[in-house]
């Protein structure tokens, strides 16, 4: 099945899982970390939930699930080893127009979660369509010595640039070729070897040569 990739914005938005195993406590670390509401349904949490829920982290109703617990919810997880509890959540969430993930069965959800090598804000995902999870997490494993935690520092240093540009220079139509020539620049290789002093210098050249104001009050680029 050809899914549409998405990156949503959870947080504050209620988020329900049904079952409290390993999957579960795998979903729900990602989960919280995006900033949702979390809460998990099930008689018995594995230790790795058990002390989310301890601490206030999520919020856990200790029984099994009931049709209705979907209510309120932006997204729900049917994470149990029961195939048919499975389809009841995967059923009420398609009643309420909720999205599902059915770990066990993709096809009977309405979106799958990818295997993800993270760093900071740098997400890099890698999906078969739900036909084979371990070949993604082995993809993944494959790639992540590529990306360390100077792709981090990276993406972060980008999106401090991009966003004081943008501040001081809201109206300027000239800032796309900036941003552009930013991220051409291997900063991650200039990180990882410490030459701060060059990024220094690149950024001090790109903000200032990026577009100037006009006589005419209009913003123009500045001769290169």
């Amino acid at each position: 099945m050809r899914y549409y990739p998405i990156n949503v914005d959870l947080h504050g938005q209620s988020v329900l899982i049904v079952g409290g195993g390993k999957v579960a406590a795998r979903k729900a670390k990602r989960l919280l970390a995006a900033g949702a509401r979390l809460t998990v349904v099930a008689p018995v949490l594995v230790p790795a939930l058990a002390e989310l829920a301890e601490q206030g982290t999520l919020r856990h109703l200790e029984r099994g699930y009931r049709h209705g617990d979907l209510a309120g919810a932006m997204l729900a997880f049917a994470a149990t080893d029961d195939p048919q509890l499975n389809r009841e959540v995967a059923a009420e969430a398609k009643e309420r127009g909720i999205l599902a993930d059915v770990v066990d069965a993709p096809a009977q959800g309405a979106f799958t979660t990818p295997a993800v090598l993270e760093q900071g804000d740098l997400l890099i995902t890698v999906s078969t369509g739900g036909a084979s999870p371990a070949l993604s997490r082995q993809i993944v494993t494959m790639i992540e010595p590529l990306f360390g935690p100077e792709y981090a520092e990276a993406v972060s240093l980008l999106g401090t640039v991009r966003e004081k540009l943008l501040t001081e220079k809201v109206r300027n139509a000239y800032n796309d070729p900036v941003f552009a020539e930013l991220a051409a620049l291997n900063l991650p290789a200039l990180i990882k070897n410490g030459q701060r002093d060059v990024i220094d210098q690149i950024l001090l050249k790109l903000s200032a040569t990026g577009a100037r104001p006009g006589p005419d009050g209009a913003d123009k680029k500045e001769p290169s």
